[in-house]
C-alpha cells in the first residue's frame, strides 16, 4: 500500500512538472503578457498624446515622431532577438525584454526634456522587439508544431482586447494623475504582471538552435542563405508593402469617412468596427489555412487587402456601405496578421522560425510604423484621402503580382533545417 502510494506521488509530481512545463501553460501567460505589453507600449500612447504635447508645448507630429521611432528600432532589434530567441530561448529573451521595457516606460513619463522623450521611446523600442507579436509568435510556432494556427489565433484574439482594456484604463489614469504619472502607474503594471509571467510560464522544453549549427562551423555570411533567396525576399517585399497599405488606410480612416459625409462621432464608431473586423478575420484564417496552399491564400488575402481598400476610396455612400467596407478591411488585416505569422514555418519549416523572422518582419514593422504620417502625406499630396486610397490599393494589387511570381522560386532551406521538421 505504501508504495503504491509513493508511486501515486511520484506519478502526480511528474504530472505537475509536466503541467509547468507545458506549452499551454506557456500559451495562457503568453495572452496575458502580450495583453498587457500591447496595452502600456503601445495603445496607451495614442491616449496620452494630447495630454503629452497640452503638457510639454510639444507638437503632436514631434511626439508621435519618437513613438514611432521606437517602432523603427523594433523592426530594427527584431533581427538580433530572433536570433538569440533560436540560441536561448523564449523564457530569457522575453523576460529581460520586460526588465528592460519597465524602466524605458519610466523614463517615458520622467522625461524632462525632448531628447529625452525621444531616447527613452528608443530603448523602448528595443524592448518592443523583445516582448510583442513576433517573439511571441517564434514561441508558439516552435512549441506547437504543426498545431501552431489554433495556438496563434488563440493568442492574437486576446491579444486584440489591449486596445479594450488599455485605452480606458490610460485614459482614467491621465485625468487623475497626468500622463507623467499615468506612465508611472503603468510602468508599474508591466513589471508586476510582464516579468514574473514570462518567467515562469514559459517553461516548455527548447531546443538549441545557432546559426552555426546550419553552416558546418565554417565562417561566412551571417544573413542566412534563406533570407537571401529570391522567395524569401519577393514575399517579405509583397507583405511589406501590403501591411503598409492596410495600416496606412486603417488609421486615415476617420478623415476619409467625414469626408463622405459621415459625423465624427459615427466614423470613430467605424473605426471601432474596422477594429472588431480584425477578430472576424483571424477566426477566419484557421479554415482557411487547413484548405488551401501557403501561396494560394497568399495571394488571396492580398488581393483582399488591395479590394478592401480601394473600395473603401471608392465609395461615396452610403454610410452603411461605407460601414461594412471598413469592417471588410478589418478583416483582411486581421487575417493578414496571421498570415505573417505563419508564413515562415509553412515555407521553411520551424526550426530557426526565430531567426527567419528577424528578418522577415523587420521591414514589415518599419512600414506600419512608418504608415501612419505616410497616409496622411500621400493624402495631402494627391489632394484627397479617396485618392490615397486608390494609390494604396493600386501598390497592394502590385504586391500580389509579387507574391505570385515569388511562389515559382523554390524555397531554400538546410538540410538540417528540414530533417529537423520531419515527425
Amino acid at each position: 500500500m505504501e508504495a503504491e502510494q509513493q508511486a501515486v506521488g511520484s506519478t502526480a509530481a511528474a504530472d505537475a512538472g509536466t503541467s509547468r512545463r507545458s506549452p499551454r501553460r506557456a500559451l495562457i501567460g503568453l495572452c496575458v503578457t502580450q495583453v498587457t505589453s500591447w496595452g502600456v507600449l503601445y495603445y496607451a500612447f495614442p491616449v496620452a498624446l494630447a495630454a503629452i504635447t497640452a503638457d510639454t508645448g510639444w507638437s503632436a507630429t514631434a511626439a508621435t515622431a519618437a513613438f514611432s521611432a521606437g517602432l523603427v528600432v523594433s523592426a530594427l532589434a527584431g533581427i538580433p532577438v530572433g536570433r538569440w530567441l533560436d540560441r536561448y530561448g523564449p523564457r530569457r529573451v522575453m523576460t529581460a525584454g520586460s526588465v528592460l521595457a519597465v524602466p524605458a516606460t519610466v523614463a517615458i513619463g520622467l522625461a524632462p526634456t525632448y531628447g529625452a522623450f525621444l531616447a527613452a521611446w528608443l530603448v523602448a523600442g528595443a524592448a518592443m522587439a523583445a516582448v510583442l507579436y513576433p517573439a511571441a509568435f517564434a514561441a508558439l510556432t516552435r512549441w506547437y508544431g504543426d498545431r501552431r494556427v489554433r495556438a496563434l489565433t488563440t493568442l492574437t484574439l486576446v491579444a486584440g482586447l489591449a486596445s479594450t482594456l488599455f485605452a480606458p484604463l490610460t485614459h482614467a489614469l491621465v485625468e487623475a494623475l497626468g500622463w507623467r504619472g499615468a506612465y508611472l502607474v503603468l510602468a508599474g503594471v508591466l513589471a508586476v504582471v510582464t516579468i514574473p509571467v514570462h518567467a515562469t510560464t514559459l517553461t516548455a522544453p527548447w531546443t538549441r538552435v545557432d546559426h552555426r549549427d546550419f553552416s558546418g562551423g565554417r565562417q561566412g555570411s551571417r544573413v542566412p542563405a534563406e533570407v537571401r533567396s529570391g522567395q524569401f525576399l519577393a514575399l517579405s517585399a509583397a507583405l511589406t508593402v501590403t501591411a503598409f497599405g492596410l495600416y496606412a488606410a486603417s488609421l486615415t480612416v476617420i478623415p476619409l469617412l467625414t469626408g463622405r459625409g459621415l459625423s465624427a462621432s459615427l466614423a470613430a464608431t467605424t473605426l471601432g468596427l474596422l477594429g472588431a473586423g480584425q477578430l472576424l478575420g483571424r477566426l477566419v484564417y484557421g479554415p482557411l489555412s487547413a484548405r488551401s496552399t501557403p501561396t494560394g491564400r497568399t495571394v488571396g488575402l492580398i488581393g483582399a487587402s488591395a479590394l478592401a481598400i480601394g473600395l473603401l476610396g471608392a465609395l461615396t455612400g452610403p454610410p452603411a456601405a461605407l460601414i461594412a467596407a471598413a469592417i471588410a478591411l478589418g478583416a483582411v488585416r486581421g487575417a493578414c496578421t496571421l498570415l505573417q505569422a505563419t508564413a515562415i514555418a509553412d515555407r521553411w519549416g520551424i526550426t530557426r522560425y526565430g531567426t527567419l523572422s528577424g528578418y522577415f518582419a523587420a521591414p514589415i514593422t518599419a512600414a506600419t510604423a512608418l504608415a501612419p504620417w505616410a497616409g496622411t502625406a500621400l493624402a495631402e499630396a494627391l489632394g484627397s484621402y479617396a485618392g490615397a486610397f486608390g494609390l494604396l490599393a493600386a501598390g497592394v494589387v502590385a504586391a500580389a503580382v509579387l507574391a505570385w511570381r515569388g511562389s515559382s522560386r523554390r524555397p531554400e532551406a538546410s538540410t538540417a533545417a528540414q530533417a529537423s521538421d520531419r515527425p
